[in-house]
């Protein structure tokens, strides 16, 4: 038959009757992982091991496998969210910041070359309470969508929620809010944050968007329309630079948003976008309308 590939699944179910021990184990996966190597030498032939995984997402078994193969894909992506990714970790031949976007629908896996519409919910008009940041997977950047939705709250202790962000990021974003943005409303009331199509933002990339999102629900403005955010946020207010700002500025502008907020010296902009440098959250902040909402409302607001 002269095979050019060989897909084995999985390998830690396959054992070697010269080596003693269970399948799986440190012993058989490195016999039966160096027995496939050879005959791939000797075949000319590339082979696919399919492995069992934990639940955070590593190989189960020993690290040796990692080591023997010349290179680690992870499969990764939520089971109630279309998007599926495919991340190499390790690669001996090659770049490991590469990452293959796929969209997971009743008929199968299909490539998605422009996955950024997945993460954005289309919209003639802004709505309070959201807000769009460009982040990094690997070298390609994608547009995501933060939402953020503030109410009064009915128990002593206010609720935070998350979906898709850090609990963590939200809660530094608050106490920022609170101290440095002046917005005195949001400890007694419920948050609620996510992202739009399960995309999960971990990189401090979103934290500006993370904290305008946040802004804008608190005081029920919307942000202007087609503005981006891209900036870490620190415990002192300040906004703080981070990589490939030109790279997701050019896809922002690619998709036809027109206004960001940066941090400082983003370097080279994109023609006919409008960029604006932001050194604090004060600054970030004056995207909103002067009037906050935070406050009760005045007696003849509430007769209206």
């Amino acid at each position: 038959v002269k095979p050019s590939l060989l897909v084995l699944d999985s390998v830690q179910t396959v054992a070697s009757p010269e080596i003693e021990g269970a399948p799986g184990g440190m012993a058989q996966v490195r016999e039966v992982a160096g027995a496939l190597i050879r005959a791939s030498k000797e075949r000319g032939m590339s082979t696919l091991l399919v492995g069992h995984v934990t639940k955070d997402g590593a190989i189960a078994g020993p690290r040796l496998l990692e080591h023997l193969v010349d290179v680690v894909l992870s499969f990764e992506g939520d089971r109630h969210a279309r998007l599926r990714l495919v991340r190499g970790v390790k690669n001996r031949y090659g770049a490991t910041d590469e990452v293959g976007c796929f969209e997971l629908h009743d008929e199968g896996i299909t490539g998605l070359a422009d996955p950024s519409g997945l993460f954005l919910t289309r919209r003639d008009e802004p709505v309070p309470g959201t807000c769009l940041t460009v982040t990094l997977e690997g070298r390609r950047p994608l547009v995501a969508e933060v939402q953020a939705l503030t109410v009064d709250s009915q128990i002593p202790s206010p609720r935070r929620t998350t979906s898709g962000l850090e609990t963590s990021r939200v809660s530094m974003m608050l106490a920022v809010l609170e101290q440095r943005g002046r917005i005195s409303a949001l400890g007694k009331r419920d948050i609620y944050s996510a992202t739009v199509g399960g995309v999960k933002l971990s990189e401090p990339a979103a934290d500006l968007a993370i904290a305008l999102a946040l802004a804008s629900a608190a005081s029920d403005t919307p942000l202007p329309k087609n503005l981006v955010a891209i900036g870490e946020v620190g415990l002192a207010g300040e906004v703080r630079r981070v990589t490939g700002v030109q790279r997701r500025l050019a896809e922002a502008h690619r998709l036809g948003f027109t206004h960001a907020l940066v941090p400082t010296d983003p370097g080279r902009v994109p023609p006919g976008m409008k960029v604006t440098e932001v050194a604090n959250m004060g600054d970030a902040l004056g995207v909103l309308p002067r009037r906050s909402r935070t406050e009760p409302p005045r007696e003849a607001d509430a007769r209206r």
